[in-house]
């Protein structure tokens, strides 16, 4: 088994509800036009990259983003429920402004509970921390390397890399861009945050 050099985190294409801003949560929503395309760049920049595996959410934006990938480098994507994203109960398929006003006490004991509040028919954020911390560790036990892709959702990486990065400055403002790449570089007993969603294959 090839050793792991680097590990990239990668957020699945544009959706259209990324665009109406609709909280898509575990829904089986898929990529748009854009989103396709986004894809494809992200493929084709990752084209000469030595990536011995891929792992993937099966919600259908990322899973598509994955075989986008796998046509490219020729390694079939191993699928982990783990890496859904949150899963956002009756807040799915809403916006914000629609939270708000369908479900005002729930969405301020959201807000003010950051942790542990687990909406209606979801989960917490520790929860989700939890299983994408545990699907993480699984795959560095066992991914073939020498670099690893795992594509997953902006929920998902923004909660492993606060489990892994506890206190990281860098991790107070980001956004996990559609199709970003994280990148995680082993260093002895820790990993280092080499980049942090960056585009540049858009």
């Amino acid at each position: 088994m090839s050793r792991i050099e680097r590990i990239l985190l990668i957020r699945h294409g544009q959706t259209d509800w990324n665009i109406e801003g609709r909280w898509q949560g575990s829904l089986p929503v898929g990529l748009n036009d854009v989103g396709r395309e986004q894809a494809k760049a992200l493929a084709s920049y990752l084209s000469e990259r030595k990536i011995g595996s891929i792992y993937c959410s099966d919600l259908p934006r990322a899973l598509d983003t994955a075989l986008a990938i796998s046509d490219v480098v020729g390694i079939t994507p191993q699928i982990d429920t783990r890496l859904r994203e949150f899963n956002l109960g009756v807040f799915q398929g809403l916006t914000r402004e629609q939270i708000k006003e369908r479900y005002p006490q729930e969405h301020q004991d959201f807000e003010a509970d950051y942790w542990n509040f687990a909406v209606t028919n979801g989960e917490s954020r520790r929860a989700l921390q939890s299983r994408a911390y545990e699907a993480f560790q699984d795959i560095v036990s066992r991914a073939v390397g020498p670099e690893v892709a795992i594509v997953s959702h902006g929920g998902t990486i923004r909660m492993l890399l606060l489990r892994l990065f506890d206190g990281a400055p860098q991790l107070n403002h980001f956004h996990v861009e559609n199709t970003s790449m994280t990148t995680l570089i082993p260093e002895d007993d820790h990993w280092h945050l080499d980049e942090l969603a960056v585009i540049p294959h858009l």
